[in-house]
Formats: C-alpha cells, structure tokens, sequence
C-alpha cells in the first residue's frame, strides 16, 4: 500500500510539473483559437457548434479504444462534406481519455484517437495540412467525476478552430 501511495504521489508531481511547463503554451493557444469543446473553458462535452460554416461536435470512443465507430463515421462524413465547402476552416483535433491507465499510456491513447479522426477525415478528401493533432490525454476531462458515464465523456477527440 506504501508503493501505490508513493506512486500516487509521484504521478501528481509529474502532473503538476507538467502542467506548469506545458499549459501556458497550450492555454495562450487555445485562447487564440476559436474554442469548441475540452479546450480553455469547456462547455457541455454533448455540445456541437457550427463554426466557419462547419458543425462540429465531440467524437467519443469506447474504452481502450481508437476506433471511429458507426455513430461517429456518419458525424464525421458530415463534418468532411462540410470542411470540403469551407476550403479556409483549418482544424486541430484534440485526442482526450478517462482518468484510468498511466499519464504515459493516456496521451499515446489520446494521440492515436486524434490520428484515427484526422485518417477518416483525410480518406474522405479533407486535406491533411489542414488538419494537425494534439493529444491531452487525461489532462483535461470533460467530466470530473469518478464512474463509467463519466469516463465515457472523457474519452474523446474535440476540435478547435485554428484559423477561418
């Protein structure tokens, strides 16, 4: 029980170390960029919002899991259809997880969700220099509580508008 305290104790100084390095940058960015989702202020993690002629929502992903599911492929197609007629709106997604898993496995997972979102919008003729990726992994969850229904808000690619 000593190891698991010390271990505890230790994954918080690395958060917090982390987060004093890495979320000045981060946040100055992010209160550049237009603000849709986890990012800066969060709102509802259920929220879409249409910015620069483009609907954009949340993508959430099952546990342990990177891949875009049936749910998110229609939402995604709809997203593409969209940035392909708003040739100027130029995405950041952001790959999200639930608190479980180290701080190392939850931003690798985070990046390989963001990779997945950035794949299926590239392979349905979204250009890739418009899109870039980001991973938080369990740095900025949408819900903060401590049960399934709030891990699967976590789990999540976001996007903020990067330029219009």
């Amino acid at each position: 029980m000593l190891f698991k305290n010390a271990f505890s104790v230790a994954a918080v100084v690395v958060a917090v170390g982390c987060a004093a390095v890495g979320c000045t940058d981060d946040k100055k960015k992010t209160s550049e960029a237009v603000s849709v989702g986890g990012s800066g202020e969060p709102s509802s993690p259920t929220e879409t919002k249409t910015v620069g002629g483009v609907t954009i929502g949340p993508v959430y992903f099952n546990f342990d899991d990177y891949t875009v599911n049936a749910s998110s492929q229609s939402q995604l197609t709809a997203m593409a259809g969209q940035l392909k007629t708003n040739p100027s709106t130029v995405l950041q997604v952001e790959g999200h997880c639930d608190e479980r898993g180290s701080i190392e496995y939850n931003l690798a997972l985070g990046e390989r969700r963001a990779q997945a979102v950035k794949s299926f919008l590239t392979n349905l003729g979204v250009e890739g220099a418009r899109l870039s990726t980001i991973s938080f992994g369990e740095e900025r969850p949408a819900n903060d509580g401590h049960t399934e229904d709030s891990w699967q808000k976590n789990r999540r690619a976001e996007f903020n508008v990067t330029k219009q």
